[in-house]
């Protein structure tokens, strides 16, 4: 658990230092979608579908077996909290003058959009597959629910800060791995529940970019990406 915290201390000495450098242009980003857009989320959703075999070699219950024999009593209950970390990363980066890319209420409107895209697919799959928990507290583990919402708001956050600062992609989906990960040694979910998970996060947030109209500001320049 220490490497996040490290991460995090990382990150926030960095926008101290950022902060001085205040811009009084924001620009608008336009969000062209392409197929190859998609290679990386469908990819993550089809892996995960593949690994969800239920006969004991399968992969998520190879995974399991290796979570039960070296860490059986892990338990944390951080994850509950840094899956919604990289949206409060993004509005706090604003309000300390690191502008985003994106202005307040056309942002707003995309992360409500993104984040009910990714909740309406949720919980239909896990309505529809009944998919029992590693640890049997109920049939609500395909796919994961956390790693999913972790997974948006890293794509909402590297959308958002990914022109100004390269390494904030590596930033905002590490934390959301290891949301992910977290899920796992926690016994909630299989790998194959997490794949899935972060797959229709990161879908649900470029679709809510690629169909936003900006109708509530006017910007003053256009930059494709």
């Amino acid at each position: 658990m220490k490497y996040p915290f490290l991460l995090g201390c990382i990150i926030v000495i960095h926008v101290s230092v950022m902060a001085q450098q205040k811009d009084s242009l924001r620009f608008h980003f336009t969000n062209r979608f392409t197929p190859s857009k998609t290679y990386i989320p469908l990819g993550l959703i089809l892996t995960g579908i593949a690994y969800s075999g239920n006969n004991e070699e399968s992969i998520k219950n190879e995974v399991l077996e290796e979570r039960n024999e070296h860490i059986p009593r892990f338990r944390t209950r951080i994850d509950d909290y840094l899956q919604f970390s990289p949206i409060v990363a993004a509005y706090a980066l604003d309000a300390m003058g690191i502008q985003s890319k994106t202005d307040l209420p056309n942002r707003t409107a995309i992360l409500i959009k993104g984040e009910l895209g990714m909740l309406g697919m949720v919980m239909l799959l896990k309505n529809t597959t009944h998919e029992l928990r590693p640890d049997g507290s109920d049939y609500h583990s395909f796919p994961s629910e956390h790693t999913a919402q972790a997974f948006a708001a890293a794509t909402f956050l590297s959308e958002e800060y990914k022109y100004r600062f390269k390494w904030m992609p590596y930033a905002a989906y590490g934390v959301a791995s290891s949301i992910g990960l977290l899920r796992v040694a926690n016994n909630k979910h299989y790998i194959s529940d997490v794949l899935v998970g972060a797959g229709i996060g990161i879908l649900s947030m470029k679709v809510a970019y690629w169909t936003h109209q900006y109708k509530w500001k006017k910007h003053t320049k256009q930059i494709e990406l």
